[in-house]
C-alpha cells in the first residue's frame, strides 16, 4: 500500500503543477455543464410565422390574432401573396406561414369547415414537427369556440352539450424543463470525457519522457503501478460527480428524489469502467496522439450517441441498439435518471446495477492482462 500511495502521490502532484491540465479537468466540464444545459433544449417557443389572409373578415382577424397570442409563435410579418411564402423560408424569417383562404368567414357563418392551410419550413424537422401540432392543436381549439359561439347564437343551450374533460398530469417533471433530462445524462457524457482521455495517457505520457523504464525496473509490481497511476483520477472523477450534481440540484433546480448511497456506489463502479477503458487504450497506444483519438473513439462519440443522451435509443436502428448493450454508459445513464427525477431504488435498477459490476470486472480484468502483456 506504500508503494501504491507513493505511486499515487507522484501522480496528483504532476496534475497540480500542470495548470492546463487542471484547466482541463476542472474547469472544462463545468463550461460543458453550462453550455450543454441552456443550449441543449428540444423547448420550442416562439416559432417565427407569418400570416396569408385572402378572406380579410372579422372572423380571419380573429383566428389569426389567437394564433398571435399563443406563446408557440411570434407573427412576425402579413404577406401579401404566394410569392412572397419562398423568399420568407428561404430567408429563414418565417417557419410557418398561415393561409386563411377566401370565403372564409362565410363558410363559418353557414356552419360549413373553414379552410385555413399551414405551410411549413421543413429543413429543421425538429421545429417542423412541433410546429404543425401546435398549429393543429389551436385550430382544433378555435374550432370548438366557433361552434359553441353557433349553438348559442341559435338559443339553445351548451350546458347539455355532452364533452369530454380531460385532466393531464405530468409526473417527475412538471415544467417540462429540459435542464431535468439533460443534467443527469451529463455526469455521465463529462465524467467519461475526462477520465478516459486522462487515464489515456498517463502511462503514455510516461513512456514519451522516458521515465516508463525507471519505474519497470523498480520493486513496483505492475498492478500496483497502474493502482497508483488510475488512483487521483479516479477521485477527480468523484469529485466532479459530486460538483455536477451540486450545481445540478442548486443552480438548474434539479429534484434529487432518490438514494444518495446508491448514486455513489453506482458512480464508483461506473468511474471504474472509466478507469479501465482509459488503461485498455494506454495500453495499446504508442503516442499521446493516438492515445487522445483513441480515447474519443472509445469513449465521447459511443456515450453521446448510444447512450441515450439526446436520442432514444428504441427510436435507432437495432444494430445500434444492440452496439449499445456494450457501452456501460447507457446503463449508467438510466440510473442517474432514475435516481434523480423518479427516485428510484435498487429493487428497479438492480439489472443496471449488474450489469456495471459485470462490465468493471471485465474491463478491469482485460485492462490489467494488457497492461501485463505490454510492460
Amino acid at each position: 500500500m506504500r508503494r501504491v500511495l507513493a505511486i499515487a502521490r507522484k501522480e496528483f502532484i504532476h496534475i497540480i503543477r500542470d495548470p492546463r491540465l487542471l484547466m482541463v479537468i476542472m474547469a472544462m466540464p463545468l463550461l460543458q455543464l453550462f453550455l450543454y444545459s441552456y443550449a441543449l433544449s428540444f423547448d420550442v417557443r416562439n416559432i417565427p410565422a407569418a400570416t396569408l389572409d385572402f378572406d380579410h373578415t372579422t372572423q380571419s382577424r380573429q383566428y389569426l390574432q389567437a394564433l398571435q397570442q399563443s406563446n408557440y409563435f411570434t407573427v412576425n410579418q402579413s404577406l401579401g401573396s404566394y410569392d412572397e411564402v419562398d423568399k420568407a423560408f428561404e430567408s429563414n424569417t418565417d417557419k410557418i406561414v398561415v393561409v386563411v383562404a377566401s370565403g372564409f368567414g362565410n363558410d363559418l357563418a353557414a356552419g360549413r369547415s373553414g379552410n385555413v392551410q399551414i405551410l411549413i419550413d421543413g429543413s429543421d424537422a425538429n421545429s417542423a414537427q412541433l410546429a404543425n401540432g401546435y398549429s393543429a392543436a389551436l385550430s382544433r381549439v378555435y374550432s370548438g369556440k366557433v361552434i359553441v359561439s353557433q349553438v348559442q347564437a341559435k338559443g339553445f343551450s351548451t350546458a347539455s352539450v355532452p364533452s369530454l374533460s380531460t385532466n393531464t398530469r405530468v409526473w417527475y417533471n412538471p415544467t417540462g424543463q429540459s435542464a431535468a433530462f439533460y443534467v443527469p445524462g451529463l455526469i455521465v457524457v463529462l465524467v467519461t470525457m475526462v477520465l478516459v482521455l486522462q487515464t489515456a495517457n498517463t502511462l503514455v505520457r510516461e513512456k514519451e519522457n522516458g521515465t516508463y523504464e525507471q519505474l519497470i525496473v523498480s520493486p513496483i509490481r505492475r498492478i500496483e503501478l497502474m493502482i497508483g497511476k488510475i488512483a487521483p483520477w479516479a477521485c477527480i472523477g468523484a469529485l466532479q460527480i459530486v460538483v455536477i450534481s451540486t450545481i445540478g440540484i442548486l443552480v438548474f433546480g434539479i429534484p434529487f428524489r432518490g438514494s444518495a448511497l446508491l448514486l455513489a456506489v453506482c458512480s464508483l463502479l461506473y468511474v471504474t469502467c472509466a478507469l479501465g477503458l482509459g488503461l485498455i487504450v494506454s495500453a495499446r497506444a504508442s503516442s499521446v496522439d493516438t492515445a487522445n483519438q483513441m480515447a474519443a473513439l472509445l469513449s465521447f462519440l459511443p456515450t453521446f450517441m448510444l447512450s441515450g443522451f439526446i436520442f432514444p435509443i428504441s427510436s435507432m436502428p437495432w444494430f445500434l441498439q444492440v452496439l449499445s448493450y456494450f457501452y456501460p454508459a447507457r446503463y449508467f445513464m438510466v440510473i442517474t435518471r432514475t435516481i434523480f427525477l423518479k427516485g428510484g431504488g435498487l429493487d428497479v435498477l438492480w439489472p443496471q446495477v449488474l450489469a456495471l459490476v459485470i462490465f468493471a470486472v471485465v474491463i478491469i480484468t482485460l485492462a490489467a492482462s494488457m497492461y501485463q502483456e505490454r510492460a
